[in-house]
């Protein structure tokens, strides 16, 4: 970063409580508009690429202005990092997000903050168990040769296959059955409503989130009685969840020793003597479970198929590993194999380093502090770009390209460490052995069974909404001659 030319004494009467070397203002940046700022120069669904562009010309710390905020934009990692572990104490979510979210009546543990933060954590710390996603599995299974037989009819009759939206369907078919313990089926019924309210709900929120102005708390427009509308069935429909599995429960006590899924453990916990957690703990978490798990994990499986489509090499040695692992079955027979599956993991692991589902993190001030060595005031915004962890040249030779290999080496446990595609700190994605269990059984069911082909001439551009989404999935699939049998 060029050197700012600025007085370094403070210019307020104020003495700050903590050294530092230069305020925000004094930091280079684009040139704002007054009111404005620099978001006419923002396109929402492009906001992570336009800041790595001004990371590029500005350095690895500038300023962007976001209306009449002002933020501290942030690539480098041995000055982010440590703000991901100063959490919650510190620094928290934007409190403008987190108000977005909590009125679309998903309050739990992903707005959660301080004490209730902690209390929640350890609520879904209980959950989300390498235990319970094991005691899941027969469920993936069950979903995941589902999801094989819907693509094999569809490529054996030649119709087209809408693969990104048939992973975001099986993404909510899981979520759905992890949380609530119910199987919907989105993935043979394109028109499901639980899935059309949810892409209502996530569609609104993300924009509120780019909204100048908070317009909905004054007057509604069509869609936002539509959301509306949506979040009612949604809750609805989860309060229905919960009378069952308390239902459930009392039909059959035994379950509370072991149990299936997130809402019998949490309701389990919230039984217990002094828990302190309510029924509005329950509902909160069990909907910010399909919200984090539905569109995060199915962006991520689409960037790994699209990145593989790329990639006939990787994809091969991919199949060659399945083929010797399981060569009598079409998908994963066994929950221990996952852990056998090297090149697999190294794709994912490439694939999550170059496109991440989360490029940005929000961060705000909860008291004046310094980062490197500006200073910040108490409710400072602090803009992450995650990306720039994994495109490092010097631990990651050539990074702009698709190298699995990378990680077959000794090296891999350490460069695991430089990349957070689940984010990190204390606020470390509880969800991320389901969401790895999931992405693998997919994708290696996928390459099993289906020859994977590319089509050219059509791009694949980044889609920033509520998470990094591919603009589309331009590949196709033929079912793989000779494949395994059940």
């Amino acid at each position: 970063m060029s050197e700012p030319n600025f007085a370094a004494q403070p210019t307020s009467d104020l003495t700050p409580s903590v050294a530092y070397r230069y305020r925000l203002c004094d930091l280079p940046g684009p040139k704002p508009l007054p009111i404005l700022g620099n978001m006419h120069q923002i396109k929402p669904n492009e906001f992570h690429l336009c800041l790595e562009r001004w990371a590029r010309q500005y350095g690895r710390s500038y300023q962007v202005h976001l209306g009449r905020n002002t933020a501290l934009v942030v690539t480098d990692p041995a000055l982010f990092i440590p703000l991901l572990r100063d959490r919650p104490e510190n620094f928290t979510r934007f409190f403008s997000l987190k108000k977005i979210i909590e009125e679309s009546g998903v309050c739990g543990i992903f707005t959660a903050e301080g004490e209730d933060w902690r209390m929640q954590r350890k609520l879904l710390m209980r959950a989300f168990t390498p235990e319970l996603v094991r005691r899941f599995f027969p469920h993936l299974q069950t979903m995941t040769e589902r999801l094989r037989l819907h693509w094999q009819r569809a490529a054996e009759s030649g119709q087209s296959i809408d693969i990104l939206r048939d992973l975001k369907s099986f993404a909510l078919d899981i979520t759905i059955a992890f949380a609530y313990g119910q199987d919907i089926n989105s993935v043979e019924q394109p028109n499901n409503p639980m899935q059309q309210d949810i892409d209502i709900l996530f569609g609104c929120i993300n924009k509120r989130m780019f909204s100048p102005i908070p317009y909905w708390r004054y007057f509604s427009l069509p869609s936002d009685y539509a959301f509306a509308a949506a979040l009612a069935r949604v809750n609805l429909a989860v309060k229905g969840y919960l009378k069952q599995t308390r239902e459930l429960l009392l039909a059959e006590p035994e379950r509370r020793l072991k149990p299936s899924n997130l809402m019998e453990t949490l309701l389990v916990a919230r039984d217990e003597p002094g828990s302190g957690f309510e029924d509005s703990h329950i509902i909160g978490n069990a909907m910010t479970a399909v919200f984090a798990g539905e569109d995060t994990t199915a962006n991520s499986i689409g960037w790994l198929i699209n990145a593989l489509a790329t990639a006939p090499k990787a994809s091969q040695a991919i199949r060659t590993e399945l083929d010797a692992l399981y060569p009598n079955h079409s998908i994963l027979p066994d929950y221990p194999m996952l852990q056998h599956l090297p090149w697999l993991d190294a794709a994912l692991n490439e694939s999550m380093r170059l496109t991440p589902v989360a490029p940005l993190l929000g961060l705000e001030c909860t008291r004046e502090t310094v980062v490197g060595d500006v200073l910040l005031a108490k409710h400072s915004k602090v803009l992450i770009l995650t990306r720039t962890a994994g495109m490092c040249s010097t631990h990651f030779p050539e990074p702009e390209k698709f190298l699995p290999e990378r990680w077959l080496g000794d090296a891999a446990p350490d460069l695991i460490k430089k990349i957070m595609p689940f984010g990190g700190g204390p606020r470390l994605c509880p969800g991320r052995f389901l969401a790895l269990t999931e992405i693998k059984m997919i994708v290696s069911m996928l390459v099993k069974n289906f020859d994977i082909h590319l089509q050219s001439g059509v791009p694949v551009d980044e889609v920033f909404s509520f998470t990094m989404t591919p603009s589309c999935l331009p590949v196709t699939l033929t079912p793989r001659v000779a494949a395994g049998g059940n």
